[in-house]
């Protein structure tokens, strides 16, 4: 039979949450109460108004499209020529999209200790030929988090999702984000303090650094990810402003933040100073244990097709699988639980991929001439082998182990119950309930039973990036997508992959 798949994460302290309540799935599911339609700067959007799948109309869009519109932008460039040839730039700008839902203390806190070693890769970059060049780096940062109607009963006083603005304040300032969800909520400030002791902003939305000129503050090089080496006041900025706590919706969105903060018509992206320039390299990096849910129809939420059904009172309940199986189409289960030709699916509540698609490749690439390129660290197992030379893409390991299956019980390693979950007696069943299909990987616990966690098949993310990818004239494959392991302890092969992509996608003129 054909069966749309499903996902996974751990749920950590949010279990208890998770099981008294039946709007939540397995991670955190909160967000916006209504949607309705909202005016953006050149976008408009139009939601459900209610639980019932009601939409307002607004007659200057399409009333099947509940998404953003994005405008052409007109910003202006500080110099380059990628209006001239595709890649010929020394401006990159960064969008860093960060999952803040419950389970990212770890992968946030392994992300912004590998920040410094992104800037040095940066600041002593060179192009496809090996020539040093001086690259004008712009960096922003935003959460995965879009609202959902299901999320915002759950939202902390003051708390509002990013919906792709940029995130400008040092996580000092956000320290009550590094504390959870539910009835008895895990707390971890040190996926900040450690990392940022003081807040360290630039003045712009963005970070901007070029040779002898950035927006940071003027402080002394630190150390601060323990490796003997002082830090530059941009590296410390950006290891202030990157983690972004873990209140954060649990029907994540990254492929919708990331489309509204490249908004050309958002205040960030216009004026004298915008983040997304004309000319420049766009390079994305998504960074999410979950499955992509970016809804288009919110009427998804109490439609029964798309939920599992809750083993403890035999009901079906809205969970995080639902973005799965409305988003992914599998053959399968196999007699052993696995599934095959694992693709995304347009079923109309989620946003199509084609969307996102559109603007990068289209629009950006093929229209505006802007090389564009993307890393995804997402739900798949370790990567064993990378390219030994630029772009450093994997070779062995990673999604090309990928395998979709079912939940198996038992404590890992023999099964996927992570061992604290065990001794709360979570079940597969439990978690085919959160999530719908088994993990893509499984982060070893320490002594204490403590994980990085587990994360689920991003099938939406991959193909987006994968979309990318081409090819010249002349049959060369151009890579301009990287997927590495959310799983894994060390992000810094996921760094060297992007920027190796970086510097292979920027070229001399002619």
């Amino acid at each position: 039979m054909t069966r749309n798949g499903h996902v996974v994460q751990w749920c950590g302290g949010f279990a208890a949450l998770c099981l008294v309540t039946t709007s939540c799935g397995g991670d955190r599911d909160q967000g916006d109460d209504t949607v309705a339609t909202v005016s953006m700067t050149g976008i408009s959007v139009t939601g459900a108004t209610d639980m019932t799948g009601a939409t307002d109309s607004d007659p200057t869009t399409d009333p099947d499209d509940t998404g953003d519109k994005l405008d052409v932008g007109n910003a202006t460039t500080n110099g380059g020529c990628g209006s001239v040839d595709l890649g010929c730039t020394d401006q990159i700008d960064l969008l860093f999209v960060i999952d803040n839902s419950g389970t990212m203390a770890a992968e946030q806190l392994n992300l912004a200790r590998n920040f410094p070693r992104l800037i040095d890769r940066l600041e002593n970059l060179t192009d496809s030929g090996g020539n040093p060049i001086s690259p004008d780096v712009q960096i922003m940062v935003t959460t995965t988090d879009f609202g959902n109607p299901l999320c915002t009963p759950f939202q902390p006083p003051g708390y509002a999702p990013s919906k792709g603005a940029p995130t400008v304040t040092g996580c000092n300032t956000r320290i009550a984000d590094f504390t959870g969800l539910g009835s008895s909520p895990e707390s971890v400030p040190e996926a900040c303090t450690s990392v940022c002791p003081t807040d360290i902003v630039p003045s712009d939305p963005f970070i901007s650094f070029s040779p002898g000129m950035d927006n940071v503050p003027d402080v002394l090089p630190t150390d601060i990810n323990g490796d003997g080496m002082p830090d530059s006041p941009v590296a410390q900025a950006l290891a202030c402003v990157g983690p972004q706590g873990i209140n954060g919706c649990g029907y994540e969105a990254p492929l919708e933040t990331m489309l509204q903060a490249l908004n050309p018509g958002s205040d960030w992206n216009t004026g004298d100073r915008p983040f997304l320039r004309d000319g420049a390299l766009l390079a994305i990096a998504v960074v999410t244990d979950e499955v992509e849910c970016s809804v288009k129809d919110y009427s998804i939420m109490e439609d029964e097709a798309y939920q599992e059904t809750n083993p403890d009172n035999g009901n079906k309940q809205a969970s995080s699988a639902l973005c799965w199986n409305a988003g992914v189409s599998c053959i399968g289960p196999d007699a052993g639980g696995v599934y095959s030709d694992c693709t995304s699916l347009d079923d109309g509540k989620l946003q199509p991929i084609d969307r996102y698609i559109s603007y990068l490749v289209d629009d950006l690439r093929d229209n505006q001439n802007k090389e564009v390129l993307m890393l995804g660290i997402l739900g798949v197992p370790l990567v064993t082998a990378y390219a030994p030379t630029a772009p450093y893409n994997p070779i062995a390991g990673g999604e090309l182990s990928l395998v979709y299956r079912d939940w198996i019980d038992g404590t890992y390693p023999v099964g996927d119950i992570l061992p604290l979950e065990a001794a709360d007696n979570v079940t597969a069943a439990d978690k085919q309930f959160d999530f719908g299909i088994g993990p893509g990987c499984t982060g070893v616990p320490d002594i204490n039973g403590v994980s990085t966690g587990q994360g689920t098949p991003n099938t939406r993310v991959m193909e987006v990036c994968h979309a990318l990818d081409y090819q010249d004239a002349d049959g060369t494959e151009n890579i301009r997508c990287c997927i590495t392991s959310i799983c894994d302890q060390d992000f810094s092969p996921a760094i060297d992959c992007l920027t190796g992509i970086i510097e292979d996608s920027i070229v001399q003129p002619g």
